[in-house]
């Protein structure tokens, strides 16, 4: 018999982590006092794992969210890494991880760690933290190049997404393994610059080797050769307006974005307008589709469809986008969902003490979980239809963060924290 979807919840300012069993929402799992890394996200491992960071205790916790039905731990491994997270990575085997370091609560960017992981080291999972660059830096790491030889391009390469000046700088991962205590200075393999310095949001396909990194002027594209990348033509955003997220879709071979437009003034984000981007990774189609004004920011990848969560004064809705016939993309459905107390309000801005939402899905099944930060619910979807609400005994305050997986569903296919 399949095990049923799994979700995990991660209430990071209550500082838990809890595996429901999928439709009924039975706890089978918990994890008390781990804060997980909003902005790094969960990623998912191959054998159905999952990784994320705990930013507070500065580890990095592998989870096997079904082993505690057949006796294993819910916490498969731990291992030190440095915080505050920024980004979180790993390479096709999802043995090789790259984890950066990012502002925290802080109003500047202060530190320039970088920590390297090998799940699979002889004697046990080990870490090792360098220095690169001060910033937010965004991370992929790259497997073998497609045909490489045993002379080059087969050991996994760490690259890192500047800002301010932008750049795509690349380490080998054995170098970095290798690196001396006291978080040396780590030398650069390779480094070509970009031509932004807003880079925002990156996504890495393990079938071409190809990298992707959001931008202004769009999506920056590079694929390896041996410890080198030959930066290719980048794809437009297909309009006015920029994406502040780029994620891999495993299911339809293909990129997806929000790019934002409307007033830079963020008090006046219910003006806002959110367009859904599409990049076909075979077909090189490249479109985008209006979602409606407010805030649309992170977007989660089902079997049949993709799902933006839209916040606006005038209500909230889940918005999933489909693809119709040729491909081409089509809203299937706009679902209303229950207002949050504490939701951002015009004049202010969107993510300053307020509520928000996340959202889930797995690319093995078509349910979509969507968080009411505050209250403590996670609302269910199956397919274009409402399933059922699941309550949590802690508010999920910031929306928390959410997680679905089903057995063999392919979600490492994207190699890249959400």
């Amino acid at each position: 018999m399949t095990p049923a979807p799994r979700l995990l919840v991660a209430d990071q300012v209550a500082g838990s982590v809890r595996v429901l069993e999928l439709p009924g929402g039975r706890v089978t799992g918990l994890v008390e006092g781990r804060h997980l890394a909003e902005h790094a996200g969960f990623l998912a491992l191959p054998g159905g794992r999952a990784a994320f960071v705990d930013d507070l205790a500065g580890e990095l916790v592998i989870l096997d969210p079904y082993g505690p039905d057949t006796g294993r731990p819910l916490v498969a491994a731990t291992v030190p890494v440095a915080i505050p997270a920024e980004h979180l990575a790993a390479d096709p085997s999802g043995s090789r991880l790259a984890v950066t370091t990012g502002a925290g609560r802080n109003e500047e960017t202060w530190t320039d760690l970088l920590t390297a992981v090998d799940l699979r080291s002889p004697g046990g999972p080990r870490s090792v933290r360098v220095r690169t660059r001060r910033g937010e830096p965004g991370v992929t790491v790259l497997g073998p190049a497609p045909g490489a030889g045993p002379s080059g391009g087969h050991l996994p390469l760490v690259v890192l997404r500047h800002r301010e000046p932008g750049s795509l700088t690349a380490y080998r991962h054995a170098d970095l393994m290798a690196a001396a205590p006291a978080c040396p200075p780590a030398v650069p393999a390779y480094e070509t610059a970009l031509p932004d310095h807003d880079g925002h949001g990156d996504a890495h396909d393990p079938l071409t080797g190809r990298l992707f990194a959001a931008a202004g002027s769009g999506v920056h594209r590079a694929r390896r050769e041996g410890d080198t990348l030959l930066v290719e033509e980048p794809l437009p955003w297909a309009g006015p307006g920029r994406g502040y997220y780029l994620r891999l879709d495993p299911v339809r071979r293909a990129l997806w974005s929000c790019v934002r437009g409307g007033p830079a003034d963020p008090g006046r984000w219910p003006e806002w307008t959110n367009d859904a981007w599409f990049h076909g990774l075979d077909t090189g189609r490249t479109g985008r589709l209006a979602l409606g004004p407010g805030l649309v920011f992170r977007l989660a990848v089902a079997q049949g469809h993709v799902a933006y969560a839209r916040v606006h004064p005038d209500g909230d809705e889940l918005v999933l986008v489909g693809a119709g016939s040729g491909g081409r993309p089509r809203v299937l459905a706009r679902l209303p969902l229950p207002p949050m107390k504490g939701a951002p309000r015009p004049g202010g801005t969107p993510w300053d003490g307020v509520q928000r939402r996340a959202v889930a899905a797995s690319p093995g099944c078509g349910l979509t979980a969507v968080s009411r930060g505050g209250h403590g619910e996670i609302h269910l979807f199956d397919g274009t239809g409402p399933l059922t609400t699941l309550t949590v005994p802690t508010p999920l305050d910031d929306g928390g963060h959410l997680a679905l997986l089903a057995p063999g569903d392919g979600s490492e296919g994207d190699p890249v924290g959400r």
